[in-house]
């Protein structure tokens, strides 16, 4: 197969003060970031001033945990954070271009009240909007939302399944012109182009219509993080954009050709759905310097919070009773995160890690790929993965904030454009144009012309 050609896609994933996991200690980082408007203000137009597809959040619904010496030392768990949407919303109106990704749980929500929100968000933004599908890993959120115990894995998925089914089947109740809002025949809208879904499944009962206007993008568009196999098939089925982690070249290209695989049998292509894995940069003008920089954050890293960071990404399992510089020991499967478990274990695994060795590896990126050298040595790797169809974009974590962003806007992003690799100017005024997706045809419009056509 020739080496691919053409512009990848970025994201730029925020997380409150940074992606590190002691990043919110660094001097030039804000600390109060999380619920600093102005932050996320100067985040936003830095990221469209440099093109960038999309800005990505993440979100929680509980703290993760009861360990209260963990929880008070890190900014890493959605103790002082805004709600997404609702940040995004207000985003929305300082900038024009850019997309809006924000994540809503399947497991601790109702469809009506996401297809809402997300298609609220559509309009505001004039197209911008795109609703990150996670299924919930902690049981600390399911205690919030009359549970005792969270769903089990397999469980999780079938339910995200009829979720996004519901929510897409919700965003077509109207079609394109069914609100012609006639003054002068009194009539709103036309009767024919409402459709009322009447779903009844085994999770779900809703009657709808929705009550918002279909979007300007048609439908928002859908991403989906998660590695699995029960979350590569609904991204098979569902997606357009997958946020996901891999290590290696190979691994990435594996995944890739797994994905982009199963498109056909649900009669896709495979330019419907982009691979943007998670990418953990730090950047220096030299690689000693980069060094430093990656070095000045490990050093920040409290030995409680590394230990707590290793139980959770293998799965939620106290590890206190194992010394720091002994190996990971053999740990049952989790009913969390799945592939992050995998993930972080293979790799303890093949690099021969200590626990203490292991949180430090991971602190930065949590399983994602973390790249340290000068803007040649990262654009030379983000392009391997790419032009190899390991890749279609990236979503980009920057170390700290606002200072990570800022050096690879500075240092990456004029090397990108060199090598041809990124634009200069945005395509188009919706996220769907942008990232390269087509605008979805309403369903009730397409079984018209069906019929009309027999």
């Amino acid at each position: 197969m020739p080496k691919r050609t053409g512009h990848l896609r970025l994201g730029a994933f925020l997380y409150p003060s940074g992606h590190h996991i002691a990043a919110w200690r660094h001097p030039d980082s804000q600390a109060d970031a999380g619920i600093n408007f102005r932050h996320y203000i100067q985040l936003a137009q830095a990221a469209e001033a440099a093109k960038f597809d999309l800005i990505f959040l993440a979100d929680g619904v509980g703290t993760r945990g009861d360990n209260l010496d963990f929880l008070s030392r890190t900014a890493h768990s959605y103790i002082a954070q805004f709600e997404p949407i609702t940040l995004l919303s207000a985003l929305a109106a300082v900038t024009t271009r850019i997309g809006f990704v924000a994540t809503a749980s399947t497991s601790f929500n109702e469809p009506y009240h996401v297809a809402r929100k997300f298609a609220s968000l559509d309009h505001i933004s004039g197209g911008r909007a795109g609703w990150n599908l996670v299924t919930s890993s902690s049981e600390y959120e399911a205690k919030n939302f009359n549970r005792d115990k969270h769903f089990d894995h397999a469980e999780r998925y079938e339910r995200a399944d009829e979720f996004a089914t519901v929510v897409r089947a919700l965003w077509d109740s109207w079609e394109d012109d069914a609100f012609s809002r006639n003054k002068d025949t009194g009539r709103f809208f036309d009767p024919d182009k409402r459709h009322v879904l009447d779903h009844k499944g085994r999770f779900f009962q809703v009657k709808g219509p929705l009550n918002v206007a279909r979007s300007p993008q048609g439908q928002p568009v859908l991403v989906q993080a998660g590695s699995s196999e029960s979350g590569r098939a609904l991204a098979a089925r569902t997606a357009e954009v997958i946020f996901t982690a891999q290590q290696t070249l190979q691994d990435a290209i594996d995944f890739y050709a797994d994905v982009k695989g199963r498109l056909a049998v649900h009669g896709r292509q495979p330019d419907d759905l982009k691979i943007m894995p998670g990418v953990f940069p730090i950047v220096g003008r030299t690689r000693s310097e980069a060094q430093e920089k990656f070095e000045a954050l490990q050093s920040l890293v409290d030995p409680v919070v590394g230990l707590a960071l290793v139980s959770g990404l293998t799965g939620g399992i106290d590890l206190s009773d194992y010394p720091l510089d002994g190996p990971i020991p053999e740990l049952p499967e989790t009913n969390a995160s799945k592939s992050r478990q995998a993930l972080t274990i293979e790799l303890a695994r093949r690099e021969n890690l200590t626990i203490r060795q292991l949180y430090l590896r991971v602190a930065g990126a949590r399983g994602h790929w973390q790249l340290v050298g000068t803007a040649q040595d990262i654009a030379d790797q983000l392009e391997e993965r790419f032009v190899n169809y390991g890749a279609d974009g990236y979503n980009v974590m920057p170390p700290t904030l606002p200072g990570g962003l800022d050096d690879f806007i500075e240092l990456v992003l004029p090397e990108l454009r060199r090598r041809g690799l990124f634009r200069s100017d945005y395509e188009g005024h919706t996220l769907r144009e942008n990232l390269g997706l087509r605008r979805p045809v309403n369903r009730h419009e397409t079984e018209r012309q069906a019929a009309l056509a027999v």
